[in-house]
């Protein structure tokens, strides 16, 4: 594991270390022990993957609305 890997992995465990002590479930259940644990880290995960869909469909839409149209005479 290089120095940027070894850093990287340290923010992710230290971040979900802080994260941790108000964690909820959707369910608003506390998390107790490791099934809880990791349904949080799914939660999570599936809200990190809706956010890029929803940013990546956003620019898209963008970048389709900001092209230029192709005007061909016919």
């Amino acid at each position: 594991m290089d120095v940027t890997e070894r850093q990287i992995s340290l923010s992710v465990l230290e971040r979900l270390r802080d994260d941790l002590i108000y964690a909820r479930l959707n369910n608003g259940k506390p998390v107790i022990d490791i099934p809880d644990l990791r349904q949080y880290i799914y939660e999570r995960m599936n809200r990190i993957r809706t956010k890029a869909l929803v940013f990546s469909a956003m620019n898209h839409t963008s970048q389709f609305r900001n092209s230029p149209r192709s005007t061909k005479n016919v």
